[in-house]
């Protein structure tokens, strides 16, 4: 068994940035995809962004591409998700997941381990 578990949410003004951070108790596979996904309140949880363990491939829903980056640290089996000019529809409670595809994993069903989640709260 894996453990993920996230930091870094808060709550924060239209415009500001937050970094989350998500470390895992251990490699999680031979080789692997990092995701975040969010969900928020009444609605489906939702792809935000992925990154292999290489860290050669990356990506963006198309609702966060060009304010999110993504990036890992995989001697620390840490992923971060770096969040500028936030924005309150991007609100929810944002969870880190580990999938044993290397590729296309943008699916819920496509990830094995999963963290508890961290909350942002983007006010107006």
């Amino acid at each position: 068994q894996v453990q993920l578990v996230e930091s870094g949410g808060g709550l924060v003004q239209a415009g500001d940035s937050l970094r989350l951070s998500c470390a895992a108790s251990r490699r999680p596979f031979s080789a692997y995809t990092m995701g975040w996904f969010r969900q928020a309140p009444g609605k489906e949880r939702e792809f935000v962004a992925l990154i292999t363990w290489s860290r050669a491939i990356t990506s963006f829903a198309d609702s966060v591409k060009g304010r999110f980056t993504i990036s890992g640290d995989v001697a620390k089996n840490t992923v971060y998700l770096q969040m500028n000019s936030l924005k309150p529809e991007d609100t929810a409670v944002y969870s880190c997941a580990a999938s044993r595809l290397v590729r296309g994993a943008t699916g819920v069903y496509d990830y094995d381990f999963w963290g508890q989640g961290t909350q942002v709260t983007v006010s107006s």
